[in-house]
């Protein structure tokens, strides 16, 4: 398992590839000044009218990955075992898995 510094990086990293320019708009990723919280914040035009909505909000908190939000058609927690982290420190809290903070 990877310290919490080299998790920071490997999270930014894998969530820098769910950023960019999009069909309809751009998707800005962004983080408090410790990087222990990510958002994905996605600003565009459908059908003329503007829209904006966060489409991932993940917390690192201790040695874990917190998915808070995750509105992608690929699975953030798929992409981050792929690059190393592995599922027993990702948890789903969108799908009702306690974080370690609540247990």
């Amino acid at each position: 398992m990877p310290n919490t510094a080299t998790l920071k990086q490997i999270v930014k990293s894998v969530l820098d590839t769910y950023t960019g320019e999009g069909l309809n708009g751009y998707s800005y990723l962004t983080s408090d000044p410790d990087q222990n919280v990510f958002t994905s914040v996605c600003v565009g035009q459908l059908d003329g009218k503007e829209f904006t909505f966060v489409d991932l909000l993940v917390r690192i908190v201790g040695d874990h990955v917190i998915i808070v939000e995750d509105r992608n058609s690929e699975p953030l927690y798929e992409s981050l075992l792929e690059a190393g982290i592995p599922r027993a420190k990702i948890v789903l809290a969108y799908a009702g898995e306690p974080s370690p903070e609540s247990v």
